[in-house]
């Protein structure tokens, strides 16, 4: 196993690497749903605490098997096997979710982190074999990683009041390892391989949010006397996330990662717009909800599940992304759109304008693609 070329042409995502992102579906989804009880039963900031917990595990976990597999994955048995094992941990978190939403019990969503987390410690000694000069980071990664999932695991022997504070002090020790491996002796990166598999992820959430909406107004026919505004709130889901999917795609973030300290912020960034994405279906669910008057949140309340999932989703891109372009129009109508998604709720026709501004905010960066993009354009006609 060893290191991966950095500049090796025609990288791309393996069957494999797809197959894993499949099973995060599955967490994903059951997160989502179990947050659209939360916010319909009212327990907002309860359900966003827990929710924020739970997809770091998601994240964290499919952030470091892609970051291995940029640098060190030989798509072997081996390695095929131990991704199966980091599978399987992603099912058993999967069933661990409800109970941290219903009984804040978190033991089953630990022992399931813990056992894909070794699964990736297994990979780390494996690889520093051959690592090279990348031994020293690679041989870091595997005493932080083993050293956090024990602690991880006696935390379940602390109160509730002492194991909250040890889940937020082990999650910031878990983002330290990178930093500090990585001084160590830096690993190889593909900066297409990367960001093919952050957009590939952010596609797949995206998706899950248009299956959850439609699911959802597919089981309310029965409960309205109007399919209009059903249908209605069906057709802004489909223009919000299209728009969505236009600005996270419209500028190539490949070139954005130069170095560690920008691919370690481009990863880092994903968290919020990975979340961002996965709470958007619960929103949309929750608007449901409301029309159906079967959610226990006001209305105004109810829209701000919407909006502010948007909003953070939009500026994470500006941020990761569409700054870095330095044009000045893109960067002021990004982020007065993300502000003024924001103030949706208070306007007659929550969502609606959401829907408009994102198209409005689509049309400009229409206008302002980038030459290269327009050069390309020229070349396929």
């Amino acid at each position: 196993m060893r290191p991966r070329d950095p500049e090796e042409p025609g990288r791309s995502a393996t069957p494999l690497e797809l197959f894993f992102d499949l099973v995060f579906v599955v967490a994903v989804s059951i997160a989502a749903v179990n947050l659209h009880h939360a916010f319909s039963e009212g327990h907002v900031l309860e359900g966003l605490l827990v929710y924020a917990v739970i997809f770091f595990g998601i994240w964290w976990a499919w952030m470091n098997f892609t970051w291995f597999a940029t640098s060190f994955g030989t798509d072997d048995w081996l390695y095929r096997l131990l991704t199966f094992v980091q599978m399987g941990g992603v099912l058993v978190l999967a069933a661990g979710i409800g109970p941290a939403f219903e009984e804040r019990d978190f033991s089953l969503l630990i022992f399931s982190y813990v056992v894909m987390r070794v699964a990736m410690v297994t990979q780390w000694l494996r690889a520093s074999r051959g690592a090279e000069e990348s031994r020293r980071a690679t041989q870091l990664y595997a005493i932080g990683i083993s050293t956090l999932q024990a602690l991880w695991l006696l935390s379940l022997l602390l109160p509730a009041p002492a194991s909250y504070v040890a889940i937020v002090l082990l999650i910031l020790a878990e983002l330290a390892v990178p930093l500090i491996a990585e001084r160590q002796g830096e690993t190889p990166w593909h900066p297409h391989h990367l960001t093919e598999r952050f957009g590939l992820f952010t596609l797949i959430l995206l998706g899950e949010s248009l299956l959850a909406s439609a699911n959802a107004v597919i089981v309310s026919l029965e409960e309205v006397d109007e399919l209009g505004p059903l249908l209605w709130i069906a057709t802004l889901a489909l223009v919000v996330t299209c728009a969505l999917w236009w600005i996270y795609f419209w500028s190539p973030h490949h070139r954005l990662i130069t170095d560690y300290a920008s691919s370690l912020r481009h990863g880092y960034a994903h968290y919020f717009v990975f979340a961002a994405a996965g709470a958007l279906s619960a929103g949309m669910e929750v608007e449901i909800d409301v029309l159906t008057e079967t959610s226990a949140l006001d209305p105004l309340i109810a829209s701000f599940t919407v909006t502010v999932p948007i909003a953070v989703f939009v500026m994470g891109i500006w941020w990761i992304a569409l700054r870095h372009q330095q044009d000045p129009v893109v960067n002021a109508v990004v982020p007065l759109g993300a502000l003024l998604v924001l103030l949706d709720p208070v306007l007659p026709f929550p969502v609606a304008v959401s829907a408009i501004i994102l198209s409005l905010v689509v049309v400009v960066l229409v206008v302002r693609a980038p030459e290269e993009a327009h050069e390309h354009g020229r070349m396929e006609g």
